[in-house]
């Protein structure tokens, strides 16, 4: 089984910058690529000799943007019926709609973002459950309307075994899984590089956990977006976020 990592650094309409975020994602990708190739003693990444493919779509030209949604459709079902495993490196929020409007209304997202961006799905979308959602604005009965379940980040400082719980009995009863990251989750004070930080975001060994207990054969990939590295500080996202993605190469090729 191979792994398709796309990059895709769409971030028009809100987010601009974070197309940036995408590109280092997927250097840091091939760095992985390099790095294992070169190395001459045993190490875990041995499993992802000869797994890993990096494709970059470019948006440099009005007919690509213009393209944009059309295009990552058509990539995202194409990888999605191959049968690879694909991790989506995305710019802003929208970069990420053309893999859940695929995806379908037959499987179950592990949705960590507020998810306004998802009002402009056309047609069905998976099944989706919300982790981490700290907006006190939003009434439980609108997030209802997006949202199959919520766990707000109260809940998982409260009860983070529970949640952790839920979102593995959650992750049972789908075919296939599909998670996505939206960085703005992340508390500003491990990833700032974000436009629009809140407090009392997810940390990282809390998240680690949550993404832990989702996993298994059914999670058919990941995407990735909001990454602002024009944000960051001492490229405190970059490396969570680099580390992040190689530690789902190796656990998705057992490394």
């Amino acid at each position: 089984m191979r792994t398709t990592v796309v990059v895709f650094p769409f971030d028009l309409f809100g987010g601009a910058g974070a197309g940036a975020g995408a590109q280092l994602l997927g250097d840091a990708v091939r760095e992985i690529i390099d790095d294992t190739a070169e190395e001459t003693r045993p190490c875990r990444a041995d499993c992802l000799r000869g797994k890993l493919k990096v494709r970059e779509e470019t948006f440099e030209t009005v007919e690509q943007v213009r393209d944009w949604r059309a295009r990552g459709r058509q990539l995202a079902r194409r990888l999605l019926r191959s049968g690879d495993f694909l991790v989506w490196l995305g710019g802003n929020h929208l970069s990420v709609l053309p893999v859940l409007e695929e995806l379908g209304a037959d499987d179950t997202t592990a949705e960590l973002s507020h998810g306004n961006f998802l009002r402009h799905a056309d047609g069905p979308l998976p099944r989706l459950v919300n982790v981490g959602n700290r907006d006190l604005f939003l009434t439980p009965a609108e997030a209802a309307e997006t949202f199959e379940v919520v766990h707000t980040a109260e809940r998982v400082a409260a009860e983070p075994e529970a949640v952790a719980a839920a979102l593995r009995e959650a992750a049972r009863s789908a075919a296939r899984v599909w998670i996505d990251l939206d960085c703005d989750a992340l508390d500003p004070a491990f990833l700032p590089a974000v436009q629009q930080p809140l407090p009392f975001g997810l940390a990282p060994p809390v998240f680690l956990k949550l993404l832990d207990a989702v996993w298994s054969d059914r999670v058919v990939g990941m995407s990735v977006s909001e990454f602002d590295p024009g944000r960051d500080v001492r490229d405190a996202g970059l490396n969570l976020l680099g580390w992040l993605v190689e530690w789902v190469l190796l656990r998705r090729h057992g490394g």
